[in-house]
């Protein structure tokens, strides 16, 4: 209960403390995202402020395909400066033969996303750090806060 107030706070902040975004700076990127898993991420904006970003996570004895739709909202006077939050889900499996309870573990569950993004002024390069609350189901239900950064080239 306290992670979702914590949440919930948050997201207002965001809200009160951010102005419409007058477009996004890229239309397209591809690059690494770490996290508790490590992978190759990609982005696309549909519109001017939502995009969709699939990551793909690789982890010890396994694999999660991660889906998000994200929307991006420009921060109070820092240029190239995106605030961004979204939902989504994740599938992939776990299989550790040393440890019996995952074992060829299914993984699924529903994601969330709060997060910043950063685009270096004359460069192509697009900087991230987030918090993905997820909750698994295919070996819980347990809740999870997973922190991560990003790096990104920026397709115009």
């Amino acid at each position: 209960m306290k992670k979702s107030a914590i949440l919930i706070l948050l997201l207002s902040s965001i809200l009160f403390f951010s102005k419409k975004a007058n477009a996004q700076d890229y239309k397209a990127a591809a690059g690494l995202k770490f996290s508790y898993e490590f992978g190759p991420a990609g982005k696309y904006f549909i519109n001017e402020t939502d995009a969709l970003e699939l990551q793909i996570g690789l982890r010890s004895h396994g694999a999660a395909l991660t889906g998000l739709w994200e929307r991006h909202i420009g921060f109070q006077e820092i240029e190239k400066f995106k605030l961004y939050f979204g939902f989504g889900a994740h599938l992939g499996g776990v299989g550790d033969h040393a440890n019996p309870r995952y074992n060829q573990t299914l993984l699924l569950g529903a994601d969330g996303v709060v997060g910043v993004e950063w685009v270096i002024p004359n460069s192509p390069i697009a900087l991230s750090g987030d918090l993905n609350p997820r909750l698994e189901l295919g070996r819980g239900p347990y809740f999870d806060l997973s922190p991560g950064i990003g790096i990104k080239y920026i397709f115009k």
